[in-house]
């Protein structure tokens, strides 16, 4: 991974074998930011893995093994209740067919590049808490 920042701006770059939410998250570390909006994404992935949530509040997972081009990509990094750095990532793919493939992203590897911009709020914090009854952690705002 490498990344270039102006201001607020930070633009990422992915290279092969990383997966998506493992290197934002280790970014957010050792940048040491509290929240970002993860404002669009594209490029090549592979081992994805997406979904949505039922009406129940469970997520319902879906697999996209082979590599997709990464269409779109948009969402935020926060911070759990313990500090940990947490992404909430929705991504859109199109498959070699040309079909689309869209919904929350629970898992992508990096195939031949990914770029991401991503604005860092700088004086902001969110936190992510449990719901009572979804499995989603809620946003909160300091």
């Amino acid at each position: 991974m490498e990344h270039a920042r102006s201001g607020s701006d930070l633009l990422v770059r992915l290279d092969p074998g990383e997966e998506i939410h493992t290197a934002l998250r280790k970014l957010a570390d050792d940048l040491g930011f509290d929240a970002a909006a993860i404002t669009s994404g594209i490029g090549r992935t592979r081992d994805n893995q997406y979904g949505y949530m039922d009406e129940e509040g469970v997520y319902q997972r879906r697999p996209l093994d082979s590599p997709s081009e990464l269409v779109s990509l948009s969402g935020n990094i926060a911070r759990t209740e313990k500090g940990d750095a947490f992404t909430h990532i929705h991504c859109c793919w199109s498959d070699d067919d040309n079909n689309v493939h869209a919904g929350h992203l629970f898992q992508a590897t990096v195939h031949v590049v990914a770029e991401i911009h991503i604005r860092v709020m700088d004086h902001a914090t969110m936190t992510r808490c449990p719901l009572a009854e979804f499995e989603l952690l809620g946003l909160e705002f300091d």
